[in-house]
């Protein structure tokens, strides 16, 4: 992290400056067997792809809600980091009746039907790949956003002072998510570059967004991020703490 970092999109391009090679997201889904690493570069990449299908496709505007009815999955976070680059406000778990956008996983479609604006649905099958029948009324993600461009720039620059996450029904500015990755990077004991932290806790709070996410990327380290972890025993995470290097915990 910078000095002049204000926003989440800005703690991406620090990292990126700082060392593109390194691994940002490793992502285990416990239920398929998935693993997936990210590099700051890849990651970075993603974002900038789905920040020009925000922007472009969906005319997204700074400003604008976008329900996320997804879970703690990699693709949620370069969602998140892709509203914070266009300014546009990313509510997880939000109501879509009363969004401008909805981004839906497989399990919440129906729910995600009352939005009235632009739908995107995502497949969250490994390696995301895309649905093998498109949703009715849906933009199927992973059709759409490889064609996108691999580098993004605002339509109008980001006010880290407007508003950008809403979580468990707390509204956050860039700022204020940013000042919280911070403290709660020194908190998780996420001692600088190198760190890495296994979570397995969802992103339906600020505690599970912050360590699944935020605090790891503003700490220059990288996150393990585990969903269904239940399907391990303690005896296979611990052997996964070791393999993949783990120096903190969130669970």
């Amino acid at each position: 992290m910078n000095t002049t970092d204000r926003t989440p999109a800005d703690l991406l391009r620090s990292a990126l400056a700082a060392d593109p090679g390194r691994p940002l997201v490793t992502f285990y889904d416990d239920a398929t067997g998935e693993r997936v690493e990210l590099s700051v570069a890849t990651f970075a990449n993603w974002v900038a792809k789905t920040a020009n299908l925000l922007q472009g496709d969906l005319a997204a505007e700074p400003g604008d809600r976008v329900a996320l009815l997804l879970p703690a999955h990699w693709q949620t976070a370069v969602w998140l980091l892709a509203c914070s680059s266009v300014g546009v406000v990313a509510d997880l778990g939000g109501d879509p009746a009363g969004a401008d956008l909805v981004v839906s996983g497989p399990e919440s479609l129906d729910a995600a039907r009352a939005c009235r604006g632009e739908r995107v649905a995502l497949a969250l099958r490994p390696l995301g790949v895309r649905f093998p029948q498109p949703p009715e009324g849906f933009t199927d993600y992973a059709v759409e956003v490889p064609g996108q461009g691999d580098r993004f720039a605002p339509f109008e620059p980001v006010d880290p002072a407007a508003p950008a996450l809403i979580v468990a029904g707390a509204e956050l500015s860039g700022a204020e998510v940013v000042e919280r990755a911070v403290a709660d990077a020194d908190g998780l004991g996420l001692a600088g570059p190198g760190a890495r932290l296994l979570s397995t806790r969802g992103y339906d709070t600020w505690a599970g967004v912050g360590a699944g996410l935020y605090a790891p990327l503003a700490a220059g380290g990288s996150v393990v991020l585990c969903r269904h972890s239940g399907e391990l025993g303690q005896g296979a995470l611990d052997q996964r703490i070791e393999s993949e290097r783990v120096t903190t915990t969130a669970r």
